[in-house]
């Protein structure tokens, strides 16, 4: 065999091993892309729904094991961090639940002693307002007490076939008076047919009844209010709208958070008392429902309470 031949086989050798190489370096290189493509798609799906999986790849490589090894541990940190913190906000808000109980205690005992002052001295001005204070303080903390239990489970909140059009009624019967004293002209919309849902009534009464006052408070500029009842296939709605001043576009997702409410004044500034739209979303929730905002700034807000399929699997027509 010539020399030549000889370089040309030695030739042929070097260049398939080069291509060798080349194509186990792509082959490994795209294999690394391919696990850090599964472990990414892992981690974001576990972030995404909170799960407390953990991402298992298989593999030779020591860096890629080590990779996995750190990234798992983060997450076990991650999910000792939530469930600590969940443990903390379950006992905050029972702890918040124990104090308005035991404040409640000593301010009736206070109104108490008002009303009898009162009664002996009833024109005392100043007893007067010491002791519409004291009230308001008072259902303040009724409300805080009833916000803290909901948000620690502390609820019983059992669901049975109730009429709802008979809980609607009831409350607007209940603001009558108040509606009649205030001018306010009512648009009301109740089926003639009976509409059955599985709720409580309680419940439900709660939400109206906090509707309602919204709209005395914050919607009296407008003198109406519109109470419509409808439904679909798959929910039960009612609709609370008023015609005040309605809200800016920026707050109406912060109407339902705790102590936020919109007051009238020169420089609309935000006062930190309601918790009626808080408790009245939280009951929604519980009931397997929600209550929206649409408001439309100087001209009207409009409440939307929907009690969804779950719910409503009790329709009687």
């Amino acid at each position: 065999m010539s020399d030549k031949t000889i370089m040309f086989f030695l030739a042929v050798i070097v260049i398939v091993l080069f291509l060798v190489v080349l194509y186990q370096r792509f082959a490994f290189r795209r294999g690394i892309q391919m696990k850090l493509g599964q472990i990414n798609k892992k981690l974001e799906e576990i972030l995404q729904t909170n799960s407390d999986e953990k991402i298992m790849i298989f593999t030779d490589n020591l860096v890629l094991k080590e990779l996995d090894a750190q990234i798992n541990c983060l997450l076990v940190d991650r999910q000792k961090i939530r469930a600590d913190f969940k443990r903390e906000e379950i006992s905050s808000k029972k702890m918040l639940s124990n104090i308005s109980h035991d404040i409640k205690t000593p301010l009736t005992v206070i109104l108490g002693y008002l009303e009898i002052m009162r009664l002996n001295y009833v024109d005392d001005e100043m007893l007067k307002k010491a002791e519409a204070k004291a009230k308001q303080v008072m259902e303040l903390i009724n409300q805080f007490f009833t916000l803290a239990k909901l948000e620690a489970g502390d609820t019983d909140i059992t669901l049975y076939k109730i009429n709802i059009c008979e809980v609607y009624r009831e409350n607007v019967l209940e603001f009558y008076d108040i509606l009649l004293q205030k001018e306010f002209k009512v648009d009301l919309c109740i089926p003639e047919t009976s509409i059955f849902i599985q709720g409580d009534k309680s419940a439900l009464q709660r939400i109206l009844y906090n509707l309602l006052s919204n709209v005395i408070r914050y919607g009296s500029d407008g003198k109406y209010l519109g109470m419509f009842l409808r439904q679909d296939k798959s929910n039960v709605y009612i609709d609370v709208v008023d015609k005040g001043k309605g809200i800016e576009k920026e707050f109406t997702a912060n109407v339902f958070d705790r102590l936020y409410t919109m007051e009238d004044s020169r420089n609309r500034k935000i006062q930190g008392n309601g918790l009626g739209l808080t408790i009245a979303r939280n009951l929604a929730i519980h009931l397997g429902g929600n209550l929206f905002l649409n408001s439309i700034q100087q001209q009207n807000n409009e409440f939307n309470v929907f009690l969804s399929h779950q719910t409503t699997t009790d329709i009687d027509w």
